[in-house]
């Protein structure tokens, strides 16, 4: 019986893994998203809700607040542009979009499922330019767009929970799976224990960050600049974005590399 049950899990499991595959726009890369995306875009309201309330944002009336939100109204123009272009408008249901500039020294932006960004005003010395503040925004709401969070939550579940637990997790939407969401998506208290994404994940987000912040306008030759000022201040203990996005030389050579591409999407306004 008990074998009989863990071949059902198994085979479950692997039927699970090819209805979860998708393909991530741009580099066409085949990856496994098992929890739906409306269940994180929940999750994400809820968990961003909760740090807005204990990091109040700056008041919309700041300029650096009304940048922010401006620079976030862009791209996600551009956002919603791109994906109908190509015939990708799915992957943004359920998107409601909030960008919010809230005061903390931290050198750090993210974007959870459903393009919650919050952007800390301790990053703002670091990108001195709108154009660059754009290209890390671009590149954090590639993240959302390409489920990079959804897929490293999934091998998580996977590792954590296995077979027979992971269609429990998912079906039940369990403590486990918000913890893990958590841990993924993290931030304030617990920003210590975000998953870091992977070169892979991060070279996509590179790119689709780059197409979309150079069609809302924003020149896509101020990200190399951007990094190369970010890894200007690594040392000991290196700013939050270096700790969970792997900067060096080789990624500025990526951008570069890339940058005809992206300069063929770029209009400046």
């Amino acid at each position: 019986m008990k074998k009989t049950t863990l071949l059902l899990a198994s085979i479950t499991c692997c039927f699970v893994l090819l209805l979860a595959c998708s393909k991530v726009p741009i580099t066409n890369r085949k990856q496994v998203s098992l929890i739906p995306e409306g269940e994180l875009i929940s999750l994400s309201l809820t968990e961003y809700q909760s740090f807005l309330k204990a990091n109040p944002p700056v008041a919309a009336s700041d300029p650096q607040a009304t940048m922010v939100k401006q620079i976030g109204s862009k791209i996600q123009q551009s956002v919603t542009k791109y994906m109908a272009q190509n015939k990708l408008s799915k992957r943004l249901e359920g998107f409601k979009w909030e960008f919010n500039l809230v005061n903390d020294k931290t050198i750090n932006a993210w974007c959870m499922p459903g393009g919650k960004v919050v952007v800390y005003t301790g990053l703002l010395a670091v990108t001195q330019t709108e154009a660059a503040l754009a290209m890390v925004m671009g590149h954090e709401i590639a993240h959302a767009v390409a489920r990079h969070g959804n897929e490293r939550m999934s091998q998580q579940l996977m590792t954590q929970a296995g077979g027979v637990a992971l269609g429990v997790a998912l079906q039940n939407k369990s403590a486990e799976t918000k913890a893990i969401f958590q841990t993924a998506y993290g931030a304030g208290a617990a920003v210590g224990l975000i998953l870091p994404y992977s070169r892979l994940h991060e070279t996509e987000a590179d790119k689709l960050g780059l197409i979309f912040a150079a069609m809302a306008g924003y020149d896509p030759r101020e990200a190399p600049k951007f990094w190369q000022r970010m890894a200007a201040k690594g040392g000991a203990k290196p700013p939050e974005l270096l700790s969970t996005h792997p900067s060096d030389a080789n990624r500025v050579k990526e951008l570069n590399k890339f940058m005809p591409q992206a300069l063929k999407y770029y209009k400046p306004s």
